[in-house]
């Protein structure tokens, strides 16, 4: 899974003041984020920032991807939800415009860098989209590229975050399908049927990538579903929060 990318890991803590904060619904928002006196923080689509929580004598640390792409410069964004209980999400949710953080990163080798060379299919539950984000962006960056897939999944349509952008997307590029599913969970498992169907029993094609990010075992059993159908490793990767 590993792959070349532009960007040295940091585990010297950055400084960066939040710029703006974006609230996305009642529990999901992003905080955008720059380094003052940086001229740039150089990453790969896919990767994380590791932010340190002050939690009493001893900090903490906790991950969040990067929800936007290396070509827009800083700010950038990393986008989060509030977990009941969770110490990362709820100090990052006390935070206002101007106050500072400190993170190391970026980290992560489940990135892509290269725009994809045959049909790519990218699969994400909630907040999980944020790292396919920037990977979406690069893939499509090239005018013949070959076709790309989003499918993403919410409990609502206030949780499909960015959808306004990928329907653009998709209206502008007719290789670009973007499919927003709306199940009772959100969760990668209400489409493991629809999934297999397609990708494993209905063709033999097996020269697709896949890029999938989401929570827990689903995304284990999606992996093994398509590599068991003999799609190869390399082509099926993924991200399991």
């Amino acid at each position: 899974m590993a792959q070349e990318f532009i960007g040295i890991k940091r585990r010297v803590p950055y400084e960066g003041v939040i710029e703006r904060v974006v609230i996305h619904n009642s529990d999901t928002r992003s905080l955008l984020i720059r380094i003052p006196g940086a001229s740039e923080f150089s990453f790969a689509p896919g990767q994380f920032i590791s932010v340190i929580i002050p939690a009493g004598d001893k900090p903490i640390t906790r991950s969040y991807s990067l929800a936007s792409s290396p070509e827009d410069g800083q700010p950038f964004e990393i986008c989060l939800n509030l977990i009941d209980g969770g110490v990362g999400s709820n100090y990052l949710f006390s935070l206002k415009e101007g106050s500072t953080l400190s993170f190391t990163g970026p980290f992560g080798v489940f990135t892509l860098n290269e725009p994809p060379q045959v049909e790519t299919v990218f699969i994400a539950e909630g907040t999980a989209i944020a790292p396919i984000r920037p990977m979406l962006r690069r893939a499509i960056s090239t005018p013949d590229h070959p076709p790309l897939s989003l499918i993403y999944t919410a409990p609502d349509g206030e949780h499909l975050l960015y959808r306004s952008e990928f329907e653009a997307l998709a209206q502008r590029d007719p290789r670009f399908r973007f499919e927003p599913i709306i199940t009772a969970t959100g969760r990668l498992s209400a489409l493991l049927d629809d999934l297999e169907r397609r990708y494993v029993k209905g063709d033999a094609l097996r020269e697709r990538h896949f890029y999938i990010c989401g929570v827990g075992n689903d995304v284990l059993k999606l992996r093994d579903l398509l590599r068991g159908a003999g799609y190869p490793r390399r082509w099926v990767e993924y991200e399991r929060w």
